[in-house]
């Protein structure tokens, strides 16, 4: 018996095109399973020649699914470069937002990307699999009620952000214009009916996911677990923060390793290439790239929603706590290293964002008029950071003293969980997979395994210095190398 190979392709519910290419032996056992992205965006050689403060809008323009995730961390990325420090009521306005937008974020993946493998069911069929099934499992009043969320919650995003899709609030040192307390109200209202939407959402998880057996067993098994690193962006008191702080990186026993600004990321963030796949792997410089492996000696580490948690002390706010010590009550303690448990540590989240912005909302140093501090300083460098809903996302801009990028460095949550996501196709792969036989139904559970993270490839796909690095490889019937073709390697 040749060598046979499973190729999934294209993958299914996230942002962006994928693949996997699984390798069989004679056997039947999977010999080796590959995640690859075969796309390339290069928004970091269109922003050359630029000026700085179109970065904003030029970036948001990378994702459709999080444009505001670029749009801020591009916008933090100018008050750096400026040097220029925003006032208190542009920062609220700013992390109301932006919270407001993981919260619509989250929303969509738990009901229709993730949704439909653990409410319908990792084996449902692939008809069922998408919204449509999830509906017919919480019904359809539920249903309306994620939709009509999500659309006030979008309502918001146009009422301070000035766009859904592609903000224009974000300026260097603060914001393009002040709220009303008509404004204020509206964001009040609206965020108290988001904090019964998220519980609504986590109650769900709790009563659809939780009391289904097989599912919690599929949770912890060992097929999507691995014993990483964790990063996230935590406050002074290493609280989970979606806007500002410092990014804290844990070891697989939960222990504090690094502690460090975002202007500081290139001292302890390296990057990792291979020849089949436009995507690059970050790692710890501290730990160093030993490979695809997990455990405390391999540099590789993990973003997204568990990966914050794991790296934090907790939630910032009460409901988001007590869900926060259930999770980890349930699941033996900290750090939780199950991949699938991302989808319970993102309605968490959920319950976090929305009780954030009703906490925000109800400032009255939100009206405040004086929004923005005109930057006088010549610009150099500026690093901004933010937590997209899929992990830590770095912008670096250097320019002239006109403020015209010379180089643009963007490290997306994405590409920061790209090792992981490699090991987790590979070990669902080898775990699942048994003497060659597969379905539709564990195909799509090996697919789960990169589901959890919520990837986005249009916005982690680069290429240095700015083409498309090619490499073609010829294997024989038995797997072996005849011939090499490489191209930008």
């Amino acid at each position: 018996m040749n060598m046979k190979k499973i190729i999934i392709d294209p993958i299914t519910r996230l942002e962006g095109h994928g693949k996997i290419v699984i390798f069989l032996d004679e056997a039947g056992e999977v010999q080796r399973a590959y995640f690859q992205v075969p796309e390339l965006r290069g928004f970091e050689k269109f922003a050359e020649g630029r000026q700085a403060e179109d970065m904003p809008q030029i970036t948001s323009r990378i994702c459709g699914v999080c444009p505001w995730a670029h749009h801020m961390a591009a916008t933090k990325a100018l008050d750096d470069l400026y040097k220029v420090e925003p006032p208190p009521a542009a920062k609220k306005i700013r992390e109301m937002a932006y919270n407001v937008f993981m919260l619509e974020d989250h929303a969509l993946h738990f009901f229709y990307l993730g949704g439909p493998d653990f409410l319908v069911g990792p084996k449902a069929p692939k008809a069922e699999r998408n919204i449509l099934g999830v509906l017919g499992k919480v019904g359809l009043e539920a249903g309306k009620r994620v939709i009509l969320m999500r659309k006030e919650l979008r309502g918001l995003e146009a009422l301070i952000g000035g766009r859904t899709i592609n903000p224009v609030m974000g300026l260097p040192g603060g914001v393009s214009k002040a709220l009303t307390e008509a404004n204020r109200k509206e964001c009040q209202a609206v965020a108290e009916r988001a904090v019964d939407f998220a519980l609504f959402a986590l109650k769900t998880f709790e009563e659809v996911v939780l009391k289904n057996r097989e599912y919690l067993e599929l949770i912890t098994s060992e097929a999507y677990t691995h014993r990483t690193y964790y990063m996230g962006l935590v406050d002074e008191n290493d609280r989970v923060n979606f806007y500002d702080g410092r990014l804290r990186v844990v070891d697989p026993k939960g222990r504090e390793l690094l502690k460090f600004r975002a202007q500081d990321y290139l001292d302890h963030i390296s990057e990792h290439v291979e020849p089949w796949s436009y995507v690059k792997y970050p790692y710890l410089k501290a730990v160093g790239w030993k490979g695809f492996l997990d455990g405390e000696e391999s540099g590789i580490f993990s973003v997204a929603p568990l990966a914050r948690l794991n790296a934090s002390a907790g939630m910032g706010t009460p409901k988001a706590q007590e869900a926060y010590e259930r999770m980890y009550d349930t699941l033996g303690g900290r750090p939780v290293h199950h991949t699938l448990a991302n989808h319970w540590a993102r309605v968490i989240e959920m319950v976090y964002a929305a009780e954030r912005v009703l906490e925000l909302a109800r400032d009255p140093e939100l009206t405040d008029p004086h929004v923005r501090v005109l930057p006088e300083a010549t610009p150099t460098v500026g690093i901004g950071v933010v937590e997209a809903p899929r992990g830590v996302l770095i912008h670096h801009y250097e320019t002239d003293e006109r403020g015209l990028i010379k180089r643009a460095n963007l490290i997306v949550a994405t590409q920061n969980n790209s090792a992981r996501m490699v090991l987790s196709i590979d070990k669902a792969a080898k775990s699942l997979i048994k003497q060659g036989k597969v379905d539709d139904g564990l195909l799509n559970m090996i697919e789960m395994a990169f589901r959890a993270y919520d990837p986005c490839h249009a916005c982690a796909s680069h290429a240095i210095p700015g083409q498309m690095p090619i490499v073609v490889e010829v294997l024989d019937h038995k797997g072996e190398l005849v011939r090499r073709l490489a191209r930008g390697f």
